[in-house]
């Protein structure tokens, strides 16, 4: 949101963007644990949610689920504008209906094709604020979409006997360890090269050049870590730093558009929505 207009946006447009997106991501949150109401039991990070344990009744949660989508559609149309309540709507049908009804449970791509829906909170901030999407936006979503497999494969591979368990074809489970370690630190790669594009591309700075080389690195380095030892230390080192990492770079964007003027001729793409 910061980064999307040339003053910072109002305390009120902020505080309604976020209780939209908060409330989306209440939304799909509740439908996704109706529907893995089955599964949510076998595993230890899931079975003190409210459906297995005990507290509510399934038709209680997909209401409570649908109504808080609802009404996020609602007040964002209300409060800040139709695009940014489509968007967070988009995030919560990819969440629900592509990755936790079709791909969680049948594919080892299940987190990476599913991460898309968790990539979309930045499109909806500069939406919040712009009321359109240009090609920065689009660069901090697939900075998220190529952030979320190693972070989700580290988590998997400490909790991959829970996912066995419970039938969910994570990575580490279906094609092991050694593969899964192979593909972190791949996406990695393509995360430190996807963080840069922007300062190619005359969108961001050189503060945020530096900063992001050194969270990169830092990244990257625990991601060979893993490789060379994969260790259990090694791999929380990861998935906890991946934690701050992310907020670290954000932001590192926020510091470079405060000191860093973009040039007049950047490259952007826009693309508008007349509403």
């Amino acid at each position: 949101m910061f980064l999307a207009g040339e003053h910072a946006p109002g305390p009120l447009l902020i505080f309604w963007t976020m209780l939209g997106g908060f409330l989306a991501a209440g939304g799909a949150n509740a439908v996704n644990q109706y529907i893995d109401r089955d599964i949510d039991h076998v595993m230890v990070r899931t079975r003190k949610r409210p459906l297995p344990g005990g507290r509510m009744q399934p038709y209680q949660v997909l209401t409570f689920g649908l109504g808080l989508s609802l009404l996020s559609f609602i007040q964002l149309w209300w409060t800040v504008n139709l695009l940014t309540a489509l968007l967070a709507l988009s995030g919560i049908v990819y969440y629900v209906c592509i990755y936790t009804m079709l791909l969680k449970r049948r594919s080892t791509q299940n987190i990476v094709i599913g991460g898309a829906a968790g990539a979309i909170p930045p499109l909806v901030g500069w939406a919040a604020v712009a009321n359109e999407i240009s090609l920065l936006p689009i660069i901090l979503f697939l900075i998220v979409f190529y952030w979320t497999p190693p972070h989700f494969w580290a988590l998997a591979l400490m909790r991959q006997k829970e996912y066995k368990a419970a039938g969910v074809p994570m990575l580490p489970v279906i094609a092991g360890d050694r593969e899964t370690h192979y593909q972190i630190v791949l996406y990695s790669i393509l995360l430190l090269l996807i963080c840069i594009a922007p300062v190619f591309l005359g969108l961001l700075g050189p503060i945020y050049l530096v900063l992001a080389l050194i969270l990169n690195g830092i990244f990257l380095g625990r991601a060979i870590d893993i490789w060379r030892r994969p260790t259990s230390d090694h791999i929380w080192r990861l998935y906890k730093y991946s934690l701050l990492y992310l907020a670290l770079l954000f932001l590192a964007m926020g510091f470079d558009h405060l000191f860093y003027t973009v040039p007049a001729n950047m490259i952007d793409i826009h693309l508008r929505l007349p509403l």
